[in-house]
């Protein structure tokens, strides 16, 4: 199994500044790589205070002339929002500067609030993005395109520069009949149960194992992010918990919730779940019961775990985190593959 590093953008002081935000982003990725993580995975928003990196693949291209081998995973780009005719382009122009480096993430957009105020409902992004994807694969994988869809018109067009690496594709869905849809036709796939109990996560890994099954030349992967923190007692979880659990009191006014935001600031709402039922859902806890829920993620089937770190504490405690879980948790895990059935 292999551990891929969420480079989670929170801007929960607004005094901060995009400058120091993205210094601390970039040397989290520096870090990341010297510590053996695979890779980093690089969020988009807009307009709000959180995970807040509006051009994921201006950062991949930052990051990739500050490291050596580490992949860039989009987490992800959000296509309803955007023209796939410009967006491919700057897809394989991303690519050329990552010198193949890239591996690009992509979904519907997660936050009603944000693409609501770009123009597009919540509810309609799904049907965007089954076209988006469509027509992005296309322009990234034939020379000359034309379309007659729903959302896209155009005559025949190539894009230019032509691809002369990879690009791989992941998509990210949380819903078991999207994973199953999404597996079977061989994509790499990101999800996440986000704070919710591990039984929504065995779920989510049986839906893309069933679609990887109908497709016997399947030969994706399937990454997961999870709220991940090692810690050295009992004190310091409990600190940690309620860290993450006031993170998620702005995250859930966004995604599902009413988006209340003020100039850019979300709000903090009340939540159903409590701070205990939170701390038993994600994995904030010491070092050997890290190494055996771990474990359990590699013997279910996941390829990698996109490690959600950074809930709003001081930079240097969460790169005392990643050196601390680079030398004491992967070493045990990155070996670890599924049971036989």
């Amino acid at each position: 199994m292999d551990f891929v590093h969420f480079l989670s953008s929170h801007m929960l002081d607004p005094a901060q500044g995009g400058k120091q935000l993205y210094r601390e982003v970039v040397a989290q990725a520096v870090h990341a790589e010297k510590c053996g993580y695979r890779g980093v995975g690089i969020p988009e928003h807009h307009l709000v205070n959180v995970l807040l990196v509006p051009s994921p693949l201006q950062m991949a291209v930052k990051i990739a002339a500050h490291t050596k081998h580490l992949l860039l995973v989009t987490s992800i780009c959000q296509l309803p929002i955007r023209d796939m005719r410009v967006f491919a382009g700057e897809v394989v122009q991303a690519q050329a500067l990552c010198e193949g480096r890239l591996m690009l993430g992509v979904g519907k957009g997660a936050f009603g609030y944000e693409t609501a105020r770009l123009g597009i409902e919540i509810e309609q992004t799904k049907a965007h993005f089954e076209e988006d994807l469509a027509v992005l694969e296309a322009l990234l994988t034939r020379e000359e395109v034309s379309w007659d869809g729903a959302h896209y018109k155009f005559d025949p067009i190539t894009i230019m520069p032509r691809p002369e690496d990879p690009i791989p594709l992941m998509v990210g869905v949380m819903a078991p009949p999207a994973i199953e849809a999404a597996a079977q036709k061989n994509y790499h796939v990101q999800t996440t149960p986000l704070g919710a109990a591990h039984g929504v996560l065995e779920g989510q890994v049986d839906a893309f194992f069933r679609g990887r099954a109908r497709n016997p030349e399947a030969s994706n992967r399937l990454a997961l992010q999870r709220g991940v923190y090692l810690v050295r007692n009992a004190a310091e979880r409990q600190r940690m918990v309620e860290q993450a659990y006031t993170y998620y009191k702005s995250f859930d006014n966004v995604f599902g919730g009413p988006g209340l935001v003020d100039k850019g600031i979300i709000r903090p709402l009340p939540r159903n779940q409590t701070v205990d039922e939170l701390g038993a859902n994600i994995v904030i806890c010491e070092r050997d019961e890290m190494i055996d829920r771990l474990a359990h993620y590699a013997e279910l089937g996941i390829d990698e775990v996109i490690v959600t770190s950074n809930f709003g504490q001081p930079q240097a405690e969460t790169l005392d985190m990643m050196s601390r879980f680079s030398a004491d948790i992967m070493p045990h895990l990155t070996n670890l593959k599924r049971k036989a059935a």
